[in-house]
């Protein structure tokens, strides 16, 4: 018999991230928290939230902001909030590919839409087009 899962109330859930229970209810009113289980006296929380609401700590405290934050906790394959318009002073994450000595491939995976699978795929098809062209010039 597998053990029911863990469930918090909104007291208990905003204790342990040690947040004030209004943040709690304001990162649900503007979906950054999944809603609870059940209504009203009866909502309760699991672990999903729990970790919902310490990644958004983690990015807070990283300087992020909600709205980025929104961003990076979107399920894989969707985008709350489409990509932002690159503005002078902004900070951006790339990945940066290798192919070959004097090659290389810059990638923003948030605007690319590749996932990391994807994107080692389209660095190996890469790879291999650079090396066939190399071996055509020798």
């Amino acid at each position: 018999m597998n053990p029911e899962p863990p469930r918090f109330t909104l007291d208990e859930l905003a204790a342990l991230v040690e947040l004030p229970r209004r943040t709690v209810r304001y990162y649900l009113q503007i979906g950054l928290l999944d809603r609870p289980g059940g209504l009203g006296r009866g909502a309760h929380y699991g672990t999903r939230h729990l970790d919902q609401l310490l990644s958004i700590r983690k990015w807070q405290q990283a300087g992020l902001s909600l709205e980025r934050i929104r961003e990076l906790l979107a399920p894989e394959g969707e985008t709350a909030v489409p990509p932002r318009p690159r503005q002078r002073g902004s900070i951006e994450v790339w990945s940066h590919l290798v192919i070959d000595e004097g090659v290389e491939l810059l990638l923003d995976p948030q605007r690319s839409g590749l996932s990391p699978e994807q994107v080692r795929a389209l660095a190996r098809g890469i790879q291999a087009l650079f090396d066939h062209l190399r071996s055509e010039k020798e």
